[in-house]
């Protein structure tokens, strides 16, 4: 089998195939480690995926941390992770650099064989893009300019936001779903080593317009801290909007016992575009299946697509696995269904929440009046997180529930 993309979920995917025993050629087209935009932090979704990879105890050697730090309109709350039987309570702040070669590291360690500055640049099926097989690709070696020819009984397209292998087999946005854009960058900070993550939800352009998203101040425990905004499609001005502007702003407005500045600036900031709640399709091919953020699978809640790679890669590692046992490529088709059980109806209320965030007067009025409760921020917290509780129904269920059953009558 042929992975295309080495980051969170091809990594995954390629990992959890080559645990079962079976062939996989994994090709990123950048070397490790390397840069990728993020905010780095990783939430106990994402933790779990990587505990059950055998990763628990090189996590440990990275900054952990317990919850969130919500500030916004003069009020903060420190809220820890709530509980969940199937998820830790607690987290850690990894750059994709350390994080990304460690994954895939664990997946050759595993069995897989990693082909690194290759780059699949086209698929191989002659009727490719027009609902044709993939059939493997074509693989361009960065160093030599060599082109070689890889044939595939199936393919995992895992190349990220900007999926281009996807692109080429006809996959495209829904532009109906909100959109999110992000940009960070890193600073030195004496409050590197903070036990908790802050998020500022009522951030600011440079008139001081309150706009729709959040920043964040993510500490790495090493000098750095991860600091960043995210904006929604949903914002009416959201194309005028410029982000580096905006993340100048924050910087800023950011309080001083972080000490940001353009002196304790580590470089430029980078940004990109965000595809949430399962947006980009069809993710099944007749042999292949787009993972990840090449198939939109970010959270619209609050952008996380980190635990999203994991999982995704690893219901298609699932799918691929019964697939190649029966013998039948048609039991691709069940990737959607698996995808729609675990995220569709919560990425379907996630984008109709954001819709609504997008309007400012709305999302003032949410969250101004939920920094006067901290009961109901830890509700929003475990809902926005996805940590919501099957075994129980707590106020938070109750209210997913609730807007869950409206978003079904809507359907």
């Amino acid at each position: 089998m042929l992975v295309v993309g080495g980051g969170p979920s091809g990594s995954a995917a390629a990992y959890w195939l080559a645990d079962a025993g079976y062939d996989v050629l994994v090709v990123e087209k950048k070397h490790f480690p390397r840069v990728k935009t993020c905010g780095d932090g990783l939430t106990p979704r994402s933790v779990r995926q990587l505990e059950d990879m055998g990763l628990g105890d090189d996590l440990k050697q990275h900054h952990r941390y317990d919850g969130l730090r919500a500030i916004a309109f003069g009020k903060e709350l420190l809220l820890a992770w709530p509980k969940h039987p199937e998820f830790p309570s607690y987290g850690y702040v990894v750059t994709r650099a350390d994080l990304d070669a460690l994954v895939a590291a664990r997946a050759e360690k595993a069995g897989a064989t990693l082909w690194q500055g290759a780059e699949a640049v086209a698929p191989l099926g002659p009727e490719a893009g027009a609902g044709g097989p993939a059939g493997g690709a074509v693989v361009l070696d960065s160093d030599s300019g060599s082109r070689t020819e890889v044939t595939a009984r199936y393919v995992v397209v895992a190349d990220g936001a900007n999926s281009r292998f996807g692109r080429a087999l006809g996959a495209s946005r829904d532009r109906t779903v909100p959109l999110g854009m992000a940009i960070r960058g890193y600073y030195s900070s004496p409050r590197h080593a903070e036990s908790f993550i802050e998020s500022h939800l009522d951030i600011r352009d440079g008139s001081g317009e309150v706009v729709p998203g959040y920043g964040w101040i993510f500490p790495l425990g090493d000098g750095r801290v991860n600091v960043g905004v995210g904006l929604l499609s949903t914002f009416d001005r959201w194309k005028q909007v410029n982000t580096t502007k905006l993340m100048d702003a924050f910087v800023e407005w950011a309080p001083d016992s972080w000490c940001l500045s353009p002196e304790t600036s580590l470089g430029a900031p980078t940004g990109g575009r965000l595809p949430m709640g399962l947006s980009v399709g069809p993710r099944v091919g007749p042999d292949y299946l787009l993972t990840g953020d090449a198939g939109g699978s970010i959270n619209p809640f609050n952008g996380e697509g980190i635990a999203y790679g994991y999982e995704t890669g690893r219901l298609a590692a699932a799918t691929l696995g019964e697939a190649l046992v029966a013998g039948d490529p048609q039991l691709l088709a069940s990737y959607d269904d698996r995808l729609a059980e675990a995220y569709g109806l919560y990425f379907k209320v996630g984008s109709a929440f954001m819709k609504i965030m997008g309007r400012g007067d709305l999302m003032r009025l949410v969250v101004g009046t939920g920094m006067y409760s901290r009961t109901l921020m830890e509700w929003i917290l475990r809902i926005m997180a996805n940590l919501v509780r099957e075994d129980e129904l707590g106020p938070a269920e109750a209210a997913y529930r609730a807007v869950a059953a409206i978003a079904r009558r809507a359907a």
